[in-house]
């Protein structure tokens, strides 16, 4: 397509739609898989450190317990709105949106009609 064939329309790219359904369920699934296995290394932390480091245990058990709250809240977070898509409702304030009297747009606006009398 030529350079002067596209002037004047305004051209939209992919790149700025949304993911499909199905790969962001993946996402969402595929974070929550990673927050478990951290849950569980966290357990296993806390048992193999529990008569070493009674502190880091703790740590580790605490993170074990939060860590799953956390996780489905990520999990479940919406879809995201794509940035920088264009407004459905998005009208340019110069946009005449009903006719006035003499067909003027803006409600009122002198026009031919208005000058003759």
């Amino acid at each position: 397509m030529s350079r002067s064939a596209g002037e004047g329309r305004e051209v939209f790219r992919i790149t700025g739609a949304r993911t499909s359904l199905s790969e962001d369920v993946r996402g969402r699934q595929r974070r929550y898989v990673i927050s478990m296995l951290v849950r569980t290394l966290c357990v296993l932390l806390a048992v193999v450190l529990w008569n070493v480091q009674r502190y880091v245990a703790f740590g580790a058990l605490a993170g074990a317990v939060l860590l799953p709250y956390f996780a489905v809240v990520i999990a479940n977070a919406g879809r995201e709105r794509a940035p920088g898509l264009p407004s459905t409702f998005d009208v340019p304030p110069t946009t005449p949106l009903m006719l006035g009297p003499g067909g003027q747009g803006g409600g009122g606006a002198a026009g031919p009609a208005a000058e003759r009398d």
